[in-house]
């Protein structure tokens, strides 16, 4: 059972934006590491985001550096990735998830995960 949930996902053209917004019903997000992850199809998950609890640190991959951004919402125990400049090499299914610990953010391993959502890029 995922015990976050990815949200805002769809279809856009090249050069269009999304917001994905992860949530944890269960659970206070803001006590945790957040990442964003993405699976094209054929190819191995990856991490292209993170951010820690305080959101003084994030980290981005740099197929999508300075096009994504990830933040902390006002609206507390969300999680953004806004997602500008969209290419179709974007195209993937997109997953949040979380860690009890900055020092996974990046490339560490995450406790709880979301069950994703689609982004196609396209025109």
């Amino acid at each position: 059972q995922s015990q976050l949930v990815e949200s805002g996902g769809g279809s856009v053209q090249p050069g269009g934006s999304l917001r994905l917004s992860c949530t944890a019903p269960g659970f206070t997000l803001d006590y945790y590491a957040v990442a964003w992850f993405r699976q094209a199809p054929g190819k191995e998950r990856e991490e292209i985001s993170c951010i820690t609890t305080s959101g003084d640190r994030t980290n981005y991959d740099n197929s999508v550096k300075a096009r994504f951004t990830i933040s902390r919402g006002d609206a507390k125990n969300t999680v953004y990735l806004q997602m500008n400049h969209l290419k179709p090499e974007d195209t993937a299914v997109y997953y949040c998830a979380a860690g009890y610990s900055d020092f996974i953010c990046p490339h560490g391993e995450y406790d709880y995960w979301g069950q994703g959502t689609q982004v196609t890029v396209s025109s």
